[in-house]
């Protein structure tokens, strides 16, 4: 595997959970959910940062995130918090617990979506994709990124 590859991959695997999410949204549209799982993955990588912060490291617009923010905020998946050393900041972490939004948007299950991906309904071909799939997300989480950054 390449860069090129590796790039295209993961650009697959993004494509694939965007057709689980789709599937799971009360309209069957990703509307804002895609900018929203920019933002809550660049804070899980980043805790404590600020808006400016978020949008600098990921290009999206100040009103997207602060707008993804809010959202994130009103589900219980952040919690935000003056900054100490300068009160005109707000600092964003992920939130101690797990919300029941954020518990309902993991548990849609993926394996209509990559078997559909796959073009195969062969149960062993699936299993064995979704246990690398398991193992990629075990060693390369949001927070690699912030690794591979420094």
């Amino acid at each position: 595997m390449n860069g090129v590859d590796l790039f295209l991959l993961g650009r697959t695997l993004m494509k694939i959970g965007e057709e689980t999410l789709a599937a799971e949204a009360p309209d069957g549209k990703l509307g804002g959910i895609r900018t929203v799982l920019i933002v809550v993955g660049d804070i899980r990588a980043h805790p404590g940062s600020a808006v400016s912060e978020i949008v600098d490291r990921t290009g999206l617009p100040q009103s997207a995130v602060s707008a993804a923010v809010a959202r994130l905020r009103d589900t219980g998946a952040v919690v935000s918090e003056p900054d100490t050393r300068d009160r005109r900041r707000v600092l964003i972490h992920p939130a101690p617990g797990i919300s029941p939004r954020v518990e309902e948007v993991r548990a849609a299950p993926i394996d209509t979506s990559v078997a559909k991906a796959l073009g195969s309904a062969d149960p062993a071909r699936l299993a064995e994709v979704l246990t690398l799939l398991d193992e990629l997300a075990r060693h390369l989480t949001p927070r690699s990124l912030s690794r591979l950054r420094d």
